[in-house]
């Protein structure tokens, strides 16, 4: 169980990884502001799941639309936010894009069986880069991910190579007392190797050479392929949460 000011750092720490161009605070709100592909480099987060009141959503909306973008909200799905819902709901928002958010340990990410290890940089790489542009991605949405992530201060960057070919990458934000995963990719002619563990792996022996112990990825609720991965990992699910976006 997180407490709330696990919450609170967790979600700070999604922002440090991810990079939005601007990030306000408003009544116990996170606004992240940018005109990327990337929903939670662009969505208002609550920094706690228990005791919020609506009356800061007509600002947040307004705060976005005087940035020239529109407003989205990303809520996690728990009882104590119900009259956030409600609210949002009446605002004419509605749920979409159900998303995991799960914690885990740096000890049970270095204990995957992996046949490798990747390579992890402090800054990116073109091969890094490669890959989330390659073929059977969606290229201008790659272009953000890589834009966003290489801009962050508290990024480092793993990349498995064959033969002088980028085949997968990801990275870990190292910041508020968390390593948080985050840009997993594996090209898709290069899946069902292993390497996906090998970049998870690569990580996670940074975050233990700076004391960490505590880690957490966000995944898409749909994705079975990653899912499976964290299972194997020992991640848990913390809540789940939708971007709430007007209809």
């Amino acid at each position: 169980m997180l407490n709330h000011d696990d919450i609170a750092s967790l979600e700070r720490a999604t922002l440090d990884a991810v990079a939005p161009l601007e990030v306000q605070e408003l009544a116990d709100w996170l606004l992240p502001l940018d005109r990327s592909t990337i929903g939670r480099a662009k969505s208002a987060v609550p920094l706690r799941h228990e005791g919020l009141t609506a009356n800061a959503l007509a600002d947040i909306e307004a705060t976005y639309h005087d940035w020239g973008i529109d407003a989205q909200f990303r809520v996690a799905d728990v009882p104590r936010l119900a009259n956030i819902h409600q609210h949002m709901r009446a605002m004419g928002y509605a749920p979409d894009q159900p998303t995991l958010v799960q914690v885990g340990t740096v000890s049970a990410l270095l204990a995957l069986p992996a046949s490798g290890i990747a390579a992890v940089d402090a800054r990116p790489s073109a091969g890094w880069a490669a890959v989330y542009t390659a073929p059977g991605f969606d290229a201008v949405d790659g272009a953000h991910r890589v834009q966003a992530l290489s801009r962050s201060a508290h990024v480092v960057y793993a990349t498995v190579h064959h033969k002088d070919q980028a085949l997968a990458a990801g990275t870990a934000s190292i910041s508020r007392g968390w390593a948080s995963i985050h840009g997993m990719r594996t090209a898709p002619a290069a899946r069902g190797r292993g390497l996906a563990s090998q970049i998870l792996r690569g990580l996670a022996a940074v975050a233990a050479q700076r004391g960490l112990e505590r880690v957490f990825l966000q995944v898409e609720e749909g994705n079975i392929a990653a899912l499976a991965l964290y299972a194997r990992a020992g991640f848990q699910t913390a809540w789940r949460y939708h971007y709430w976006r007007k209809i």
